[in-house]
């Protein structure tokens, strides 16, 4: 069952539920509004071919003076993070969709999006730039939404994996992942 706003901010304010910093006007209807941090990291492709299983290098921007932003090209690509601290416990689960808005300018948030329950942490937006044209992301302002769910019973397995506990954007840990060598492609 999708939280409506009524049990969205009952949930923040027994804590069950932790967005931090809130303001009165995050929560949504059936939502709470995501901005977009200082904190953003492009990808630096060395070779042809990306590996996953080899780290990826990035290249990382501050952007100290927010009403300059960063200025993604058309075409390409771009991790951000939000301003928000993010905790949802082990019954509840959410994910993130971009705001209309900014999909209407050609900016999509083109995120795994989905929030395991029991994780913490900033989460990482993969931005790209599906039109012809410059766009300026500005820190601070609202990029999305967070929808959250409950669960009919708290998972047996909650969410401690590799990006737990993330405080700025964090890059693809990809290479880290310790079964990719054990799975085989049946022929």
């Amino acid at each position: 069952m999708i939280l409506s706003d009524k049990t969205i901010k009952e949930k923040i304010n027994s804590g069950e539920i932790v967005v931090d910093p809130i303001t009165d006007n995050s929560i949504q209807p059936a939502s709470v509004d995501i901005r977009l941090s200082k904190y953003f990291l492009a990808p630096q492709f060395r070779t042809a071919i990306v590996e996953m299983n080899e780290p990826i290098a990035y290249c990382g921007y501050s952007i100290d003076n927010e009403k300059d932003g960063y200025v993604l090209s058309p075409h390409d690509f771009v991790l951000a993070s939000t301003i928000e601290y993010i905790k949802i416990p082990d019954n509840i689960t959410g994910w993130v969709e971009g705001r209309s808005s900014i999909g209407r300018m050609g900016l999509f948030i083109q995120n795994a999006g989905w929030i395991d329950p029991g994780f913490e942490g900033t989460i990482t937006l993969e931005l790209f730039n599906a039109s012809s044209f410059p766009i300026r992301l500005i820190p601070g302002r609202r990029i999305g939404q967070i929808i959250f769910a409950e669960l009919d019973k708290p998972c047996d397995n909650p969410y401690r994996g590799k990006y737990q506990g993330q405080k700025i954007t964090t890059g693809s840990k990809i290479h880290e992942d310790l079964d990719y060598d054990t799975i085989k492609v049946k022929e």
